[in-house]
């Protein structure tokens, strides 16, 4: 790991690393995270590592069990589809709101978002195509012009941010083009199609889950 050129604190660094780790598929649901190991990988104490842990937990990405340890989040497909069926909604009614009040700044960042997307799929980099979806969707949440909808969906997408990364593989380039439909009526002004199609993309990433049935479906 390449410290001496960072700015940011070395926690945050090392829970750069950690992250990227579970969304590469390095580390998987369910796998201890061991701090000694952590830290003799990355060159550093286990204090940094520790405090990145902590970090992590607080995302959703990493569970602590007491007298246990650290793990990767092992997701219960009934319970996510729950935290899906949700999202779905807010993420709905925040594209409904980017179609009345986006801004021609905001369809160039969404625009960003989809080509260097596409381009991370298309190189088979799931790292890089998973900072995209999730700048993708904060364009819209600020595209929304409501400044409550970011930290209401943060947490819901802090929690489901595995499965996108579970998923990449088998949805890559279907999912951009799902973000494309979305994109489209945003920037087309029509409220009534970005509502639908976000509210079907999210839905088709419940329909991948295995076994998972939508609450809106029971």
């Amino acid at each position: 790991m390449s410290i001496g050129h960072e700015h940011k604190p070395l926690r945050e660094i090392v829970a750069d690393e950690i992250r990227d780790k579970i969304m590469r598929g390095d580390l998987r649901p369910g796998e201890r995270l061991h701090e000694n190991k952590i830290a003799e990988e990355l060159g550093v104490s286990r204090n940094p590592v520790r405090e990145a842990i902590r970090a992590l937990e607080a995302t959703g990405l990493i569970e602590v069990t007491p007298r246990i340890g650290a793990s990767v989040t092992s997701f219960d497909v009934d319970d996510l589809s729950q935290l899906l069926d949700l999202r779905s909604a807010l993420e709905a009614f925040t594209a409904e709101l980017a179609a009345k009040n986006r801004t021609d700044a905001d369809i160039e960042e969404i625009d960003r978002c989809l080509t260097e997307g596409r381009a991370a799929s298309a190189g088979n980099d799931p790292i890089r195509g998973a900072a995209c979806h999730r700048d993708f969707h904060l364009a819209i949440e600020r595209a929304s012009g409501n400044r409550y909808v970011e930290r209401t969906v943060a947490p819901l997408r802090h929690r489901t941010e595995l499965v996108f990364s579970v998923l990449a593989e088998e949805r890559a380039m279907v999912s951009w083009a799902e973000h494309q439909e979305i994109r489209d009526a945003i920037a087309d002004g029509d409220p009534t199609r970005a509502y639908d199609a976000a509210l079907e993309h999210i839905r088709s990433v419940i329909a991948a889950l295995p076994g998972a049935t939508s609450a809106s479906d029971s």
